[in-house]
């Protein structure tokens, strides 16, 4: 990826949760970039370190007891790890947003839709006026479907998916270049899900936003990501374009991954599911994070961290096996 193209930068970054009892280790090693206007899916088990990865980038990990150890992260060529406080908050809402999981509790109980949006509006465009900040505040509102004659109601006032538009409206207010999506349908129903990711992916080809869409459902990122980045126990074991994910997935746990997952065109009679739990972040494995789970394992790989290999022009994988397997033929 050239630097032109580059926005947002991730090396070796390292954070750990330390408390009195133990150290849980919920990012090792992360490494990953993504380029403007593009969309990456970030897929993996609950507990694989999605969301801690989400909130390290806006420097939001809870601390104490987070600890961001090791690493640096480059956005629009600025080390986001050495800004102010001060400075962080010009770029939260304004230049990267994020839409948390549950719009239930993402919006002000006591405060309208349309003063919540114009709050972000005000917070990073002092210089409009009250009339302007208004007129934004409707527009956004009508961009995700919701008339403009509601901006003086209650979240309460409003159902689950209407109020995940709502969010997706403050999110996109100061239009961003790089939205966080964390599970945005999460807690939405299924009828409302498709409708939700439709909107979102068109809003942000509208304004060539780029996304990072953080999701335990591969089929979401089947439908809505140019790349994907497989995640486990806090590493990212596999990365690549769609194709390369879902057409030659290397890694024995991506392989796990979409072997558990029903088809619709071929004549399964038992899906393979993958034997075993994700390890405690707080006691993790030597060696490879998932041997003890892999069927393929060797001695090698209960032994050395694998690191990230090569395996084609824009496919990488963390495995001594598969790395051993693309090139031996």
């Amino acid at each position: 990826m050239s630097t032109v193209d580059e926005l947002i930068r991730i090396e070796n970054l390292t954070v750990h949760y330390e408390t009195d009892d133990a150290v849980v280790h919920a990012l090792n090693d992360i490494s990953l970039s993504m380029k403007k206007g593009e969309t990456l899916g970030l897929v993996g088990e609950t507990g694989a370190g999605k969301t801690t990865l989400a909130r390290s980038i806006l420097r939001l990990v809870p601390s104490p007891p987070g600890v961001i150890k090791d690493g640096r992260i480059f956005f629009e060529g600025k080390d986001m790890l050495m800004l102010s406080e001060a400075q962080m908050r010009s770029i939260r809402g304004n230049s990267i947003s994020m839409i948390f999981q549950d719009p239930m509790t993402s919006l002000n109980p006591v405060m309208t839709v349309g003063d919540q949006i114009m709050e972000v509006v005000e917070s990073h465009n002092k210089a409009l006026g009250k009339e302007e900040m208004v007129k934004q505040a409707l527009s956004m509102l009508e961009m995700v479907g919701i008339p403009s004659s509601r901006s003086h109601e209650y979240p309460h006032q409003f159902s689950g998916g209407m109020k995940q538009r709502v969010i997706i409206a403050i999110a996109l207010a100061c239009n961003p270049t790089l939205l966080i999506a964390d599970e945005p349908t999460t807690a939405l129903d299924v009828t409302i899900q498709a409708q939700v990711l439709d909107m979102i992916t068109a809003l942000k080809n509208r304004l060539n936003t780029a996304m990072l869409l953080i999701t335990h459902d591969l089929g979401v990122v089947a439908q809505n990501c140019d790349r994907v980045a497989i995640m486990y126990a806090g590493q990212i074991i596999e990365l690549g374009t769609l194709s390369d994910i879902f057409k030659r997935p290397t890694h024995p746990y991506t392989k796990g991954l979409l072997g558990s997952i029903p088809s619709l065109t071929k004549e399964v009679k038992r899906l393979s599911p993958i034997k075993g739990m994700m390890p405690d972040p707080t006691d993790l494995p030597p060696g490879c994070k998932f041997a003890p789970r892999c069927q393929y394992a060797r001695e090698v790989c209960r032994q050395a961290v694998p690191p990230s290999y090569q395996v084609g022009d824009t496919h990488q994988v963390r495995c001594i096996l598969a790395n051993e397997e693309v090139h031996n033929g």
